[in-house]
Protein backbone atom coordinates (compact mmCIF):
# COMPACT_ATOMS: atom_id res chain seq x y z
CA UNK A 1 0.00 0.00 0.00
CA UNK A 2 1.30 3.48 -0.70
CA UNK A 3 1.71 5.65 2.24
CA UNK A 4 1.20 9.31 2.58
CA UNK A 5 1.71 11.31 5.21
CA UNK A 6 -0.52 14.46 6.07
CA UNK A 7 -1.40 14.85 2.71
CA UNK A 8 -2.47 18.98 2.11
CA UNK A 9 -6.22 19.08 1.20
CA UNK A 10 -5.36 20.24 -2.62
CA UNK A 11 -4.35 16.40 -2.38
CA UNK A 12 -6.94 14.76 -1.11
CA UNK A 13 -9.26 14.78 -4.01
CA UNK A 14 -7.38 12.71 -5.96
CA UNK A 15 -6.61 10.01 -2.84
CA UNK A 16 -10.23 9.92 -2.60
CA UNK A 17 -10.23 8.55 -6.79
CA UNK A 18 -11.02 4.89 -7.41
CA UNK A 19 -9.47 2.93 -9.84
CA UNK A 20 -12.30 2.35 -12.27
CA UNK A 21 -12.19 3.11 -15.97
CA UNK A 22 -14.36 6.32 -16.91
CA UNK A 23 -17.59 5.98 -18.12
CA UNK A 24 -17.01 7.35 -21.60
CA UNK A 25 -14.88 4.05 -21.88
CA UNK A 26 -17.08 1.43 -20.96
CA UNK A 27 -20.23 2.92 -22.60
CA UNK A 28 -19.47 2.13 -26.13
CA UNK A 29 -19.35 -1.65 -25.00
CA UNK A 30 -22.58 -1.32 -22.90
CA UNK A 31 -24.87 0.30 -25.91
CA UNK A 32 -23.53 -1.88 -28.26
CA UNK A 33 -24.80 -4.93 -25.82
CA UNK A 34 -27.90 -2.83 -25.51
CA UNK A 35 -29.06 -2.58 -29.05
CA UNK A 36 -28.03 -6.16 -30.05
CA UNK A 37 -30.47 -7.39 -27.30
CA UNK A 38 -32.93 -5.29 -28.18
CA UNK A 39 -33.23 -6.71 -31.41
CA UNK A 40 -31.95 -10.45 -31.35
CA UNK A 41 -33.00 -11.05 -27.89
CA UNK A 42 -32.00 -14.99 -26.96
CA UNK A 43 -29.66 -15.12 -29.96
CA UNK A 44 -27.72 -11.76 -28.44
CA UNK A 45 -27.88 -13.27 -25.29
CA UNK A 46 -25.82 -16.32 -26.54
CA UNK A 47 -23.68 -14.56 -28.36
CA UNK A 48 -22.39 -12.27 -25.64
CA UNK A 49 -22.19 -14.98 -23.05
CA UNK A 50 -19.81 -16.97 -25.34
CA UNK A 51 -17.95 -13.92 -25.69
CA UNK A 52 -17.41 -12.11 -22.09
CA UNK A 53 -18.33 -15.38 -20.09
CA UNK A 54 -16.39 -18.00 -22.35
CA UNK A 55 -19.08 -20.36 -22.20
CA UNK A 56 -22.91 -20.59 -23.73
CA UNK A 57 -25.35 -22.29 -21.44
CA UNK A 58 -27.72 -25.30 -23.44
CA UNK A 59 -30.66 -23.61 -21.94
CA UNK A 60 -30.68 -19.91 -20.54
CA UNK A 61 -33.45 -20.51 -17.78
CA UNK A 62 -32.42 -22.87 -15.08
CA UNK A 63 -35.39 -25.21 -14.29
CA UNK A 64 -36.52 -25.95 -10.85
CA UNK A 65 -35.41 -29.84 -10.96
CA UNK A 66 -32.00 -27.89 -10.43
CA UNK A 67 -32.99 -26.26 -7.75
CA UNK A 68 -34.64 -28.96 -6.02
CA UNK A 69 -31.48 -31.00 -5.59
CA UNK A 70 -29.03 -28.02 -4.82
CA UNK A 71 -29.41 -28.75 -0.62
CA UNK A 72 -28.47 -31.96 -1.07
CA UNK A 73 -25.46 -30.98 -3.17
CA UNK A 74 -24.29 -28.81 -0.07
CA UNK A 75 -22.67 -30.24 2.84
CA UNK A 76 -24.46 -30.31 5.98
CA UNK A 77 -21.98 -27.39 7.67
CA UNK A 78 -22.30 -24.86 4.75
CA UNK A 79 -26.37 -25.13 4.64
CA UNK A 80 -26.66 -24.64 8.39
CA UNK A 81 -24.46 -21.40 7.74
CA UNK A 82 -26.61 -20.17 4.96
CA UNK A 83 -29.96 -21.29 7.18
CA UNK A 84 -28.79 -19.44 10.21
CA UNK A 85 -27.58 -16.41 7.79
CA UNK A 86 -30.74 -15.96 6.42
CA UNK A 87 -32.62 -16.24 9.66
CA UNK A 88 -30.24 -13.02 10.90
CA UNK A 89 -31.01 -11.45 7.47
CA UNK A 90 -34.43 -12.35 7.52
CA UNK A 91 -34.96 -11.16 11.40
CA UNK A 92 -33.37 -7.73 10.77
CA UNK A 93 -34.82 -6.63 7.10
CA UNK A 94 -38.72 -7.86 8.49
CA UNK A 95 -37.69 -5.32 11.92
CA UNK A 96 -37.75 -2.33 8.78
CA UNK A 97 -41.34 -2.87 8.25
CA UNK A 98 -43.06 0.25 8.71
CA UNK A 99 -46.58 1.27 10.15
CA UNK A 100 -48.99 3.03 7.41
CA UNK A 101 -48.74 7.18 7.85
CA UNK A 102 -52.66 8.40 8.61
CA UNK A 103 -53.01 11.97 9.63
CA UNK A 104 -55.93 14.12 9.99
CA UNK A 105 -54.74 17.23 8.49
CA UNK A 106 -57.57 19.56 8.99
CA UNK A 107 -61.54 18.82 9.18
CA UNK A 108 -62.62 16.68 7.11
CA UNK A 109 -58.98 16.07 5.22
CA UNK A 110 -57.52 12.84 5.53
CA UNK A 111 -54.36 11.90 4.09
CA UNK A 112 -52.13 8.78 4.42
CA UNK A 113 -49.21 6.96 2.38
CA UNK A 114 -49.07 3.05 2.33
CA UNK A 115 -46.64 1.06 0.66
CA UNK A 116 -47.20 -1.27 -2.26
CA UNK A 117 -44.24 -3.71 -3.19
CA UNK A 118 -42.64 -3.42 -6.50
CA UNK A 119 -44.43 -6.34 -8.83
CA UNK A 120 -41.24 -7.25 -10.82
CA UNK A 121 -37.66 -7.41 -9.62
CA UNK A 122 -34.63 -8.55 -11.61
CA UNK A 123 -31.90 -9.66 -8.88
CA UNK A 124 -27.98 -9.14 -10.80
CA UNK A 125 -25.89 -12.06 -8.65
CA UNK A 126 -22.17 -11.18 -10.27
CA UNK A 127 -20.41 -14.74 -11.00
CA UNK A 128 -16.94 -13.93 -11.95
CA UNK A 129 -14.47 -15.46 -10.12
CA UNK A 130 -16.58 -16.45 -6.64
CA UNK A 131 -20.26 -17.90 -6.89
CA UNK A 132 -21.48 -14.65 -4.17
CA UNK A 133 -24.57 -16.85 -2.57
CA UNK A 134 -24.70 -14.54 -0.07
CA UNK A 135 -25.84 -11.76 -2.26
CA UNK A 136 -29.00 -14.17 -3.27
CA UNK A 137 -29.99 -13.69 0.80
CA UNK A 138 -29.10 -10.12 0.47
CA UNK A 139 -31.34 -9.31 -2.40
CA UNK A 140 -33.94 -12.05 -2.39
CA UNK A 141 -34.98 -11.96 1.40
CA UNK A 142 -36.12 -8.22 1.36
CA UNK A 143 -37.90 -9.05 -2.26
CA UNK A 144 -39.45 -12.19 -0.10
CA UNK A 145 -40.69 -9.85 2.98
CA UNK A 146 -42.22 -7.57 0.60
CA UNK A 147 -44.05 -9.95 -1.43
CA UNK A 148 -42.73 -8.91 -4.78
CA UNK A 149 -44.99 -11.37 -6.99
CA UNK A 150 -41.97 -11.76 -9.95
CA UNK A 151 -38.28 -12.30 -8.20
CA UNK A 152 -35.93 -13.15 -11.32
CA UNK A 153 -32.52 -13.77 -10.92
CA UNK A 154 -29.74 -13.91 -13.05
CA UNK A 155 -26.14 -15.12 -12.63
CA UNK A 156 -23.36 -15.81 -15.14
CA UNK A 157 -22.62 -20.11 -14.93
CA UNK A 158 -19.46 -21.11 -14.23
CA UNK A 159 -16.96 -23.02 -16.95
CA UNK A 160 -18.67 -26.40 -16.86
CA UNK A 161 -21.82 -24.52 -17.93
CA UNK A 162 -23.99 -24.62 -14.39
CA UNK A 163 -25.01 -22.63 -11.31
CA UNK A 164 -23.67 -23.05 -8.03
CA UNK A 165 -25.23 -25.26 -5.61
CA UNK A 166 -25.36 -22.77 -3.14
CA UNK A 167 -26.56 -20.24 -5.29
CA UNK A 168 -29.76 -22.54 -6.52
CA UNK A 169 -30.11 -23.62 -3.39
CA UNK A 170 -30.44 -19.93 -1.72
CA UNK A 171 -32.70 -18.67 -4.06
CA UNK A 172 -35.09 -21.65 -3.48
CA UNK A 173 -34.66 -20.90 -0.09
CA UNK A 174 -36.09 -17.03 -0.57
CA UNK A 175 -38.60 -17.14 -3.14
CA UNK A 176 -36.62 -16.69 -6.61
CA UNK A 177 -39.08 -17.44 -8.82
CA UNK A 178 -37.35 -18.13 -11.97
CA UNK A 179 -33.18 -18.36 -12.46
CA UNK A 180 -31.56 -17.28 -15.76
CA UNK A 181 -28.08 -18.61 -16.21
CA UNK A 182 -26.48 -15.63 -17.73
CA UNK A 183 -24.71 -12.85 -16.33
CA UNK A 184 -22.93 -9.60 -17.24
CA UNK A 185 -24.54 -6.72 -19.23
CA UNK A 186 -26.69 -8.75 -21.29
CA UNK A 187 -28.24 -9.96 -18.15
CA UNK A 188 -29.14 -6.30 -17.28
CA UNK A 189 -30.10 -5.40 -21.48
CA UNK A 190 -32.48 -8.59 -20.94
CA UNK A 191 -34.40 -7.26 -17.96
CA UNK A 192 -34.48 -3.78 -19.58
CA UNK A 193 -36.43 -4.94 -22.54
CA UNK A 194 -37.16 -8.56 -21.81
CA UNK A 195 -36.36 -11.27 -24.38
CA UNK A 196 -37.73 -14.67 -25.59
CA UNK A 197 -37.49 -16.76 -22.24
CA UNK A 198 -36.30 -13.69 -19.81
CA UNK A 199 -39.25 -11.41 -18.53
CA UNK A 200 -38.52 -7.62 -18.16
CA UNK A 201 -38.75 -5.97 -14.62
CA UNK A 202 -40.29 -2.95 -13.19
CA UNK A 203 -36.30 -2.53 -11.25
CA UNK A 204 -32.75 -4.13 -11.22
CA UNK A 205 -31.12 -4.51 -7.75
CA UNK A 206 -27.38 -6.56 -7.21
CA UNK A 207 -24.10 -5.33 -7.34
CA UNK A 208 -21.87 -6.40 -10.24
CA UNK A 209 -18.23 -4.30 -11.96
CA UNK A 210 -18.17 -1.42 -13.75
CA UNK A 211 -19.91 -2.67 -17.08
CA UNK A 212 -23.08 -4.08 -14.73
CA UNK A 213 -22.98 -0.97 -13.12
CA UNK A 214 -22.94 1.55 -16.35
CA UNK A 215 -25.29 -0.79 -17.78
CA UNK A 216 -28.02 -0.66 -15.34
CA UNK A 217 -27.57 3.27 -15.55
CA UNK A 218 -28.61 2.82 -18.93
CA UNK A 219 -31.42 0.78 -18.30
CA UNK A 220 -32.90 3.46 -16.26
CA UNK A 221 -33.66 5.02 -19.88
CA UNK A 222 -36.20 2.65 -20.71
CA UNK A 223 -38.38 2.90 -17.63
CA UNK A 224 -36.08 0.33 -15.40
CA UNK A 225 -35.77 1.50 -11.93
CA UNK A 226 -32.26 0.47 -10.02
CA UNK A 227 -31.43 0.51 -6.38
CA UNK A 228 -28.26 2.59 -6.94
CA UNK A 229 -24.71 2.26 -8.70
CA UNK A 230 -23.11 -0.32 -7.13
CA UNK A 231 -19.59 -1.30 -8.26
CA UNK A 232 -15.98 -2.48 -7.68
CA UNK A 233 -15.83 -3.19 -3.87
CA UNK A 234 -14.12 -0.67 -1.38
CA UNK A 235 -13.62 -0.56 2.47
CA UNK A 236 -11.85 2.26 4.32
CA UNK A 237 -10.43 1.46 8.25
CA UNK A 238 -9.55 4.37 10.33
CA UNK A 239 -7.54 2.69 13.10
CA UNK A 240 -5.41 4.34 16.05
CA UNK A 241 -3.14 2.58 18.32
CA UNK A 242 -5.89 0.65 20.42
CA UNK A 243 -6.77 -1.23 16.91
CA UNK A 244 -5.15 -4.97 16.28
CA UNK A 245 -2.88 -4.44 13.39
CA UNK A 246 -3.33 -8.40 12.34
CA UNK A 247 -7.12 -7.65 12.19
CA UNK A 248 -6.68 -4.29 10.51
CA UNK A 249 -4.70 -6.16 7.77
CA UNK A 250 -7.14 -9.44 7.43
CA UNK A 251 -10.15 -6.77 6.77
CA UNK A 252 -8.28 -4.95 4.42
CA UNK A 253 -7.01 -8.29 2.31
CA UNK A 254 -11.14 -9.78 2.82
CA UNK A 255 -12.06 -6.44 0.69
CA UNK A 256 -8.64 -7.03 -2.04
CA UNK A 257 -9.56 -10.04 -2.70
CA UNK A 258 -12.80 -9.74 -4.24
CA UNK A 259 -11.29 -8.31 -7.86
CA UNK A 260 -8.14 -6.26 -9.13
CA UNK A 261 -10.52 -3.50 -9.02
CA UNK A 262 -10.92 -3.17 -5.81
CA UNK A 263 -9.62 -0.70 -3.23
CA UNK A 264 -8.89 -0.21 0.29
CA UNK A 265 -8.09 2.82 2.15
CA UNK A 266 -6.55 2.58 5.96
CA UNK A 267 -6.77 6.20 7.62
CA UNK A 268 -4.37 6.53 11.02
CA UNK A 269 -3.87 9.11 13.43
CA UNK A 270 -0.71 6.45 14.71
CA UNK A 271 2.17 6.45 12.39
CA UNK A 272 3.41 3.03 13.89
CA UNK A 273 -0.13 1.33 12.98
CA UNK A 274 0.71 2.06 8.89
CA UNK A 275 4.27 0.11 9.48
CA UNK A 276 2.62 -2.78 11.18
CA UNK A 277 -0.34 -3.04 9.23
CA UNK A 278 1.82 -3.61 6.04
CA UNK A 279 4.09 -6.41 7.81
CA UNK A 280 0.57 -8.23 8.67
CA UNK A 281 -0.29 -7.66 5.16
CA UNK A 282 2.63 -9.17 3.62
CA UNK A 283 2.34 -12.15 6.09
CA UNK A 284 -1.16 -12.99 5.23
CA UNK A 285 -1.25 -12.44 1.74
CA UNK A 286 1.51 -14.56 1.20
CA UNK A 287 -1.24 -17.80 2.09
CA UNK A 288 -4.17 -16.64 0.29
CA UNK A 289 -5.60 -18.69 -2.19
CA UNK A 290 -6.18 -15.66 -4.24
CA UNK A 291 -3.37 -13.50 -3.40
CA UNK A 292 -2.58 -12.01 -7.18
CA UNK A 293 -6.18 -10.71 -7.35
CA UNK A 294 -5.58 -9.29 -3.72
CA UNK A 295 -2.05 -7.79 -4.85
CA UNK A 296 -3.05 -6.49 -7.74
CA UNK A 297 -6.27 -4.24 -6.14
CA UNK A 298 -2.95 -3.10 -3.48
CA UNK A 299 -1.79 -1.58 -6.14
CA UNK A 300 -4.57 0.38 -5.98
CA UNK A 301 -4.62 1.00 -2.49
CA UNK A 302 -3.41 3.67 0.34
CA UNK A 303 -2.64 4.27 3.85
CA UNK A 304 -2.94 8.05 5.14
CA UNK A 305 -1.83 9.15 8.50
CA UNK A 306 -3.34 12.54 10.03
CA UNK A 307 -2.05 14.19 13.17
CA UNK A 308 -5.63 15.76 13.55
CA UNK A 309 -8.35 13.11 13.88
CA UNK A 310 -11.05 16.08 12.54
CA UNK A 311 -9.30 16.14 9.38
CA UNK A 312 -9.35 11.89 8.92
CA UNK A 313 -13.16 12.22 9.65
CA UNK A 314 -13.26 15.39 6.83
CA UNK A 315 -11.25 13.09 4.65
CA UNK A 316 -13.52 10.46 5.34
CA UNK A 317 -16.61 11.65 4.02
CA UNK A 318 -14.97 13.32 1.24
CA UNK A 319 -14.31 9.55 0.63
CA UNK A 320 -17.58 8.31 1.20
CA UNK A 321 -16.60 4.62 1.45
CA UNK A 322 -18.98 1.64 0.87
CA UNK A 323 -17.56 -0.29 4.11
CA UNK A 324 -16.36 1.51 6.94
CA UNK A 325 -14.47 0.31 9.61
CA UNK A 326 -14.01 2.03 13.28
CA UNK A 327 -10.95 0.83 15.60
CA UNK A 328 -10.32 4.00 17.11
CA UNK A 329 -10.45 5.07 21.28
CA UNK A 330 -12.27 8.29 20.23
CA UNK A 331 -14.93 5.86 18.18
CA UNK A 332 -18.05 7.67 19.62
CA UNK A 333 -16.92 10.64 17.12
CA UNK A 334 -16.35 8.76 14.50
CA UNK A 335 -19.50 7.02 14.47
CA UNK A 336 -21.60 10.68 15.52
CA UNK A 337 -19.74 12.57 12.45
CA UNK A 338 -20.11 10.17 9.60
CA UNK A 339 -22.38 11.54 7.00
CA UNK A 340 -21.37 9.26 3.99
CA UNK A 341 -20.60 5.10 4.42
CA UNK A 342 -22.46 2.45 3.06
CA UNK A 343 -22.35 0.53 6.27
CA UNK A 344 -20.54 0.66 9.12
CA UNK A 345 -18.72 -2.12 11.61
CA UNK A 346 -17.58 -0.61 14.78
CA UNK A 347 -15.05 -1.96 17.14
CA UNK A 348 -12.07 -4.49 16.85
CA UNK A 349 -14.00 -7.49 17.07
CA UNK A 350 -16.44 -6.29 14.16
CA UNK A 351 -14.97 -7.60 11.07
CA UNK A 352 -16.94 -6.26 7.42
CA UNK A 353 -17.18 -9.98 6.90
CA UNK A 354 -19.61 -10.04 9.27
CA UNK A 355 -22.10 -7.79 7.09
CA UNK A 356 -20.63 -9.79 3.77
CA UNK A 357 -22.67 -13.11 5.40
CA UNK A 358 -24.47 -13.30 8.42
CA UNK A 359 -24.81 -10.33 10.79
CA UNK A 360 -27.74 -9.37 9.43
CA UNK A 361 -27.08 -5.61 7.80
CA UNK A 362 -27.58 -5.84 3.66
CA UNK A 363 -24.05 -5.98 1.31
CA UNK A 364 -25.44 -4.26 -1.39
CA UNK A 365 -24.11 -0.86 -1.07
CA UNK A 366 -23.44 2.24 -3.18
CA UNK A 367 -19.74 2.31 -4.35
CA UNK A 368 -17.46 4.82 -5.74
CA UNK A 369 -18.99 7.22 -3.46
CA UNK A 370 -22.34 7.54 -3.94
CA UNK A 371 -23.27 6.59 -0.61
CA UNK A 372 -23.25 10.47 -0.36
CA UNK A 373 -26.35 10.00 -1.73
CA UNK A 374 -27.50 6.19 -2.00
CA UNK A 375 -28.69 4.27 0.77
CA UNK A 376 -28.13 0.53 0.37
CA UNK A 377 -30.33 -2.26 -0.56
CA UNK A 378 -33.22 -2.10 2.53
CA UNK A 379 -36.38 -3.05 2.31
CA UNK A 380 -37.64 -0.44 0.99
CA UNK A 381 -35.89 -0.83 -1.85
CA UNK A 382 -38.72 -3.16 -2.90
CA UNK A 383 -41.39 -1.08 -1.87
CA UNK A 384 -43.33 1.91 -3.43
CA UNK A 385 -45.04 4.57 -1.82
CA UNK A 386 -48.67 5.65 -2.32
CA UNK A 387 -50.36 8.58 -0.80
CA UNK A 388 -54.09 8.48 -0.28
CA UNK A 389 -56.38 11.29 0.47
CA UNK A 390 -60.26 11.70 0.71
CA UNK A 391 -62.19 15.39 1.62
CA UNK A 392 -65.74 15.27 2.81
CA UNK A 393 -67.66 18.52 1.91
CA UNK A 394 -67.20 20.42 5.14
CA UNK A 395 -63.30 19.39 4.18
CA UNK A 396 -63.91 20.59 0.45
CA UNK A 397 -65.64 23.42 1.96
CA UNK A 398 -63.05 24.86 3.97
CA UNK A 399 -59.90 23.93 2.25
CA UNK A 400 -61.60 24.81 -1.51
CA UNK A 401 -60.73 28.72 -1.25
CA UNK A 402 -56.84 28.04 -0.78
CA UNK A 403 -56.97 25.63 -3.18
CA UNK A 404 -58.54 28.44 -5.60
CA UNK A 405 -56.46 31.04 -4.87
CA UNK A 406 -53.28 29.54 -5.30
CA UNK A 407 -54.60 27.95 -8.96
CA UNK A 408 -55.47 31.42 -9.84
CA UNK A 409 -51.93 32.71 -9.10
CA UNK A 410 -50.81 29.80 -11.14
CA UNK A 411 -53.24 30.61 -14.32
CA UNK A 412 -54.01 27.45 -13.96
CA UNK A 413 -58.18 27.99 -14.54
CA UNK A 414 -59.30 24.74 -14.84
CA UNK A 415 -57.66 23.54 -11.35
CA UNK A 416 -59.71 26.22 -9.70
CA UNK A 417 -62.93 25.18 -11.50
CA UNK A 418 -62.53 21.99 -10.12
CA UNK A 419 -62.51 22.94 -6.81
CA UNK A 420 -65.22 25.99 -7.23
CA UNK A 421 -68.02 23.47 -9.16
CA UNK A 422 -67.84 21.50 -5.85
CA UNK A 423 -68.21 24.61 -4.26
CA UNK A 424 -71.13 25.53 -5.26
CA UNK A 425 -72.66 22.02 -4.03
CA UNK A 426 -71.55 22.32 -0.42
CA UNK A 427 -72.49 26.24 0.06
Amino acid sequence: MKQFINPSKTQWQALQARPTASYEDVMPVVDAVFSAVQTEGDKAIRLYSTQFDGYCPEYIEVPKSEWETAADELTPELKGAIDHAYQNIYRFHKAQITPHVKVDIQNGVRCWQEKRPIEKVGLYIPGGTAPLFSSVLMLAIPAQIAGCKEVVLCTPPDKSGTIAAPIRYAAALCGVTRLFQVGGIQAIAALTYGTETIPNVYKILGPGNQYVTAAKQKATQFGVAIDMPAGPSELLVVADDTANPAYVAADLLSQAEHGVDSQVILVSTFSKLLVSVQQEIDIQLDVLPRKDIAKAALVNSKAILFDDEADAMRFINGYGPEHYIICMKNEDTFVKDIQNAGSVFIGNYTPESAGDYASGTNHTLPTNGYAKQYSGVNLDSFFKAITFQKISSKGIKDLGPVIEEMAAAEGLQAHKNAVSIRLKDVT
